[in-house]
């Protein structure tokens, strides 16, 4: 054999030699030899000899098939082969999948280093929610917040901090919590105001959760609670009917137990008293608008401001008889209603509705009148011990005078 085949030989087997073997999970670079009518990369695989196929989904979240060029070097992850042989075969890539692999890579990093991660919320799934981190993400329902959530969607597209609860590349696994996190910061925030929060302060909170009793408020690692008689100097039926979840709120502090895990709040007692001033709101001959809030044997309790109540005595609704203030009135009703009198310091209004309205003139209703102030004066007798309420005036206070004037006579 002559000195050339010889040497043409020697070339032709150092370039079989020089080819390496491609095997499926190699990360390799790649040339962009062409791209097809289905939008797919054709590349041609760095000291392989063999060409590989990109899927347009198989791109990288950064990479746009409209921004690659012929000739542009790619890294791939090799993710399949087509074909058996080595010389005519050909393989399945993916820059998307190699992205993946990096994110893994340093998610595993951060779980074996304790660091916590930030992620978006991407979806509300059946017991939990999916969370983009670069891979898929699931935080379960029990490891969302440190107290049950009754609705999932609140945190669709939040970013929240998590922590790796557990992590397996080979299978995709990603487990995360929100909850610990937040148990992490509330440890931490609880010694600081263990130390420094004390009865009859006033701070800042946020609303956590409502419930029929009252609101609980995070005030920075640890929950109060706001009774719902301490929500507002008016009458509040339900929390939410006047607070939402994650409302900024002032509250007072009424008591700290750290032992038991308890602290009384109010927010109510942040607000302007409403009795304060009130011989100028509601002076004597003075009408006010206002709504009948409770009715009794007696009277009917009338809200003129909020959180001032003042009582219509039984006496003061109407000149004709009635039996009970039901017969003509109803609870949530807006009277108007005239100020008889009014006591600051025992907070008390005593109202009339039948001064607004002009009295039978008839002989026959006089008579009516006459007859009715006899029965009522028995009447009265037996009803003066009524307990007293928050707000108004017993009926001793009303009549008690006219009583003491009849006796003398």
């Amino acid at each position: 054999m002559s000195e050339n085949a010889n040497n043409e030989n020697n070339d032709l087997l150092d370039a079989l030699n020089s080819v390496s073997e491609v095997n499926v999970g190699d990360v390799v670079t790649a040339e962009v030899l062409a791209i097809d009518d289905n939008q797919q990369l054709i590349v041609g695989i760095e000291g392989a000899g063999v060409e590989g196929v990109v899927p347009q989904r198989e791109l990288a979240s950064d990479q746009d098939v409209k921004d690659i060029k012929i000739g542009d070097k790619l890294q791939l992850v090799v993710t399949s082969r087509i074909g058996s042989d080595k010389e005519g075969g050909s393989y399945l890539l993916s820059s998307r999948r190699l992205q993946a692999r990096k994110v893994w890579d340093e998610l595993v990093e951060k779980s074996n280093n304790k660091e916590t991660i930030t992620a978006k919320v991407t979806q509300v799934v059946k017991g939990g929610l999916v969370v983009d981190t670069g891979v898929r993400g699931f935080i379960p329902a029990s490891m969302i917040s440190d107290h049950f959530v009754d609705n999932l969607n609140e945190y669709k597209d939040q970013e929240l901090e998590l922590e790796i609860i557990e992590i397996d590349p080979a299978t995709n696994r990603l487990i995360l919590s929100h909850r610990a996190v937040l148990e992490a910061k509330n440890a931490a925030n609880r010694e600081k105001l263990m130390s420094t929060l004390h009865e009859g302060d006033i701070v800042e909170g946020k609303v956590a959760r409502l419930t029929d009793f009252g609101a609980f408020v995070d005030l920075g690692g640890i929950d109060g609670l706001v009774h719902v008689s301490q929500i507002a100097y008016e009458r509040v039926n339900k929390p939410s009917d006047v607070l939402k979840v994650g409302q900024e709120v002032k509250v007072k502090v009424l008591s700290v137990d750290f032992d038991k895990n308890r602290i009384s709040l109010s927010i109510k007692q942040t607000l302007p008293e409403p009795w304060d001033n009130i011989e100028e709101k509601a002076s004597a001959g003075e009408v006010l608008d206002g709504t009948v809030k409770r009715l009794t044997d007696f009277g009917a309790f009338v809200e003129v401001f909020p959180g001032v109540e003042g009582l219509v005595h039984i006496s003061q609704i109407a000149h004709e008889h009635i039996a009970t203030p039901g017969d003509v009135l109803s609870e949530g009703e807006n009277v108007k209603v005239k100020v008889l009198d009014v006591d600051p310091d025992r907070k008390r209004l005593a109202l009339s509705i039948k001064a607004l309205t002009e009295a039978p003139k008839s002989e026959e209703n006089d008579n009516r009148s006459n007859n009715r102030k006899n029965n009522r004066s028995v009447s009265d007798n037996s009803t003066s011990n009524a307990p007293e309420e928050e707000s108004g005036f017993t009926l001793g206070d009303i009549i008690g005078n006219e009583l003491n004037d009849s006796e003398n006579k």
